[in-house]
């Protein structure tokens, strides 16, 4: 199903080969300063609040926030949209706000490294850092659902074959994050952060034409294509069915949410207690923004009303990226403003997929290697040349899952993700509530 134009695929391809060469600018200006498995973690240059709190919004904004919960808005309608793009937001952006700086206090106090490593020193129980350390490998199961996602916005950027599309993207940023680390990551979130800002207001105004006859008529449109969509419930949907999950469920899990190593551990990059709430303020105002992105769903739904393309059904993760190249694909103006929101899709998993990566490696180095191999590993060098085997074997087995979830999935590789993330937090959130509001734990 080939649906880029020509002018698309040209512009997509001009677009990535600038994209890798600004990463990898950063990537080498920041490994150059890597001496340690500490700086890779945390980093070891001065960066302002207000960039590690554009860095934290990329990190949070996954493809998911861009691509595939738009996607399941455009199946499943309004009560959607009340999930993910009301309670799951609020929720997520109060917990950020409460859980961060106590974190930091006690992270900077013990020099941790990981969550991992905070839950152990928090409760003096090495087999408890080490427990937790394992855990965080669920987190295997988001890293499959950026690059499902990453793979269906270029494969049909670019009219190319996905299996061909998802070994390159492994092979780029598993290799330049063997490299980077904290350091880099910082300036590729800052980056990735403002055109995902830019792309966030295209995507949220693409469809207002559906407005002109007011919220009613967009409303209409909606209910002409299924009076489910519309309803603040959705008994067809497996996810929308009841209040219970639309709200009380998303609120758990956007309460949650804040404990991926990847996220709370950012405010550790903050060099003075004064920054935080510039940090913070950044960060909440930057991620309800593009939290909202999910909106476009229903856009995304008006204009595949059977969501079917060329007599073919349009798969979930593939809605939004298929919205984007029609929408977007007419004239000189439109393509080029179709190219810029490739961009802030692509930018949008890259950044989460940069913290994941770096997160998972680093927990599987300084968790799990260092405590059970120790004594076998002669220097800081060493674990910094364990780290870049850990990367290597994250992306083997991200490559094999990746595989399953495109050529079969089941609905959605959200499926996946949330029980293996879900997993993850319902074992990590006690451990970090209690560690920070109970002081005789």
């Amino acid at each position: 199903m080939e649906v880029a134009t020509t002018a698309q695929v040209i512009g997509t391809w001009i677009l990535l080969a600038l994209y890798m060469s600004v990463i990898l600018y950063f990537v080498i200006k920041g490994a150059r300063k890597v001496k340690n498995i500490s700086d890779y973690a945390l980093g070891n240059v001065f960066f302002s609040p207000v960039a590690v709190g554009l860095s934290l919004a990329a990190a949070m904004t996954s493809a998911a926030t861009f691509v595939i919960n738009p996607g399941l808005i455009a199946n499943f309608g309004i009560s959607g949209f009340i999930s993910y793009g009301l309670a799951l937001p609020l929720a997520t952006v109060i917990s950020l706000v409460v859980l961060s700086r106590s974190f930091r206090k006690y992270g900077q106090t013990v020099k941790a490294l990981t969550l991992a490593q905070w839950i152990g020193n928090r409760y003096n129980s090495k087999a408890y850092s080490l427990f937790m350390a394992f855990l965080a490998l669920l987190q295997i199961t988001f890293i499959v659902l950026i690059l499902v996602a990453l793979v269906n916005v270029i494969s049909a950027a670019i009219n190319v074959s996905p299996m061909v599309v998802l070994p390159a993207i492994i092979i780029f940023v598993f290799g330049y994050m063997m490299y980077g680390g904290a350091n880099s990551m910082v300036y590729t979130n800052t980056i990735q952060a403002v055109v995902m800002l830019i792309v966030a207001c295209i995507l949220i105004g693409s469809g207002f034409s559906n407005f002109s006859d007011g919220i009613g008529g967009f409303v209409d449109k909606l209910k002409s294509i299924d009076p489910n969509l519309v309803s603040v419930t959705n008994p067809k949907s497996p996810l929308f069915r009841s209040l219970y999950e639309i709200i009380f469920a998303q609120v758990v899990v956007g309460a949650a949410i804040v404990v991926q190593p990847h996220i709370i551990t950012k405010s550790l990059l903050l060099k003075s207690e004064s920054h935080v709430n510039k940090f913070l303020i950044t960060a909440v105002i930057v991620e309800l923004l593009f939290f909202f992105v999910v909106f476009a769903g229903l856009y995304a739904r008006i204009e595949f009303p059977d969501l079917m393309v060329d007599g073919a059904a349009i798969k979930n993760d593939a809605i939004i990226p298929a919205y984007v190249v029609k929408i977007f694909g007419g004239g000189l103006l439109a393509t080029g403003a179709g190219l810029l929101v490739i961009l802030g899709l692509i930018a949008a998993g890259m950044s989460t997929l940069e913290g994941l990566i770096q997160s998972v490696s680093t927990t599987i180095t300084s968790d799990i290697i260092k405590p059970l191999f120790g004594k076998n590993i002669k220097n800081e060098g060493s674990l910094i040349k364990i780290n870049k085997g850990a990367i290597i074997m994250l992306a083997v087995a991200a490559y094999f899952i990746s595989v399953a979830q495109i050529t079969d999935p089941r609905l959605s590789v959200a499926i996946l993700a949330q029980n293996g993330v879900y997993a993850f937090f319902s074992a990590a959130f006690i451990p970090v509530i209690f560690g920070i509001f109970l002081k005789d734990v």
